[in-house]
């Protein structure tokens, strides 16, 4: 399942414009508004997102690989070579070994970018970040303190019971300075009503007709919104930066050989 679960709470905000002058419920809706349409015309790529509670499951160390041979009396497969002298031997690969980690790595992976983590619930017991757990990219749950993630779970039994992993995290690429300040323009122009019109600090760029102070000319506003762009000097360079290519939502890599966490969807 890929998620891409919108932000929950409006992005963070710089006034502006006076925004004393305008309700507070007013204020807060528009920069609800304003975060969604960044997020989206973004390709829905930042963060924070809603949490999110997820099943994990730890790959086993070389469960796909199609020439491994396990014994009943070994703890790990064996992988046949023949040696330089002609020979055939066996390599016991008994960890998860990265290519910088000489010992086993314990870790599952997340979809992500992982933005946090608010909870990490193995067999009922809640662990400490940085202690017994902590997160390296690309979304990588690193266990820590000696101890293994499970290898399986009983996924039939409620998040907190006996046998079970359950992680709850946001997703998403944090903010910078420069995401601030365009839904931060943005919120202003929709506050001052202005999302229909081409004034309101919005770019005159396609700027056709339109009457004031004897002055005419014309507007096509939809030139502007069918190349993915506001009008909005900041937000048009700030969304031309981080999604120059009006990417619908992040690219992703498929492997038929890894284990998506299960998410329950319902109830």
């Amino acid at each position: 399942m890929t998620l891409k679960t919108a932000p929950c709470e409006p992005w963070p905000f710089r006034a502006c414009c006076a925004v004393d002058a305008y309700d507070e419920d007013d204020v807060l809706f528009w920069r609800k508004v304003a975060t969604t349409l960044l997020w989206r015309l973004s390709g829905m790529r930042w963060g924070p997102s809603c949490p999110v509670a997820v099943r994990p499951c730890r790959k086993s160390c070389l469960d796909s690989y199609g020439f491994a041979v396990r014994w009943a009396a070994t703890a790990g497969p064996w992988i046949p070579y023949m040696g330089s002298d002609g020979l055939w031997r066996n390599a016991s690969v008994c960890g998860c070994a990265s290519s910088c980690s000489c010992g086993e790595l314990c870790e599952v992976r997340l979809d992500g970018p992982v933005h946090d983590v608010v909870e990490v619930n193995l067999d009922g017991q809640v662990l400490a970040p940085g202690v017994e757990y902590r997160v390296d990219a690309p979304g990588m749950l690193v266990r820590l303190g000696g101890e293994c993630w499970p290898t399986c779970q009983d996924m039939a039994a409620a998040p907190g019971s006996p046998n079970t992993l359950t992680v709850t995290y946001r997703w998403g690429l944090p903010l910078d300075d420069s995401a601030i300040a365009a839904v931060s323009e943005l919120t202003c122009h929709l506050l001052k009503g202005c999302g229909s019109g081409c004034g309101c600090n919005a770019s005159s760029k396609n700027v056709t007709r339109i009457k004031r102070q004897g002055v005419e000319i014309e507007a096509d506003p939809t030139v502007i919104y069918s190349e993915g762009r506001t009008g909005l000097p900041t937000v048009d360079a700030w969304l031309m930066t981080v999604n120059p290519y009006h990417l619908d939502s992040p690219s992703r890599v498929y492997s038929p050989d890894f284990r998506r966490p299960r998410v329950t969807t319902w109830p």
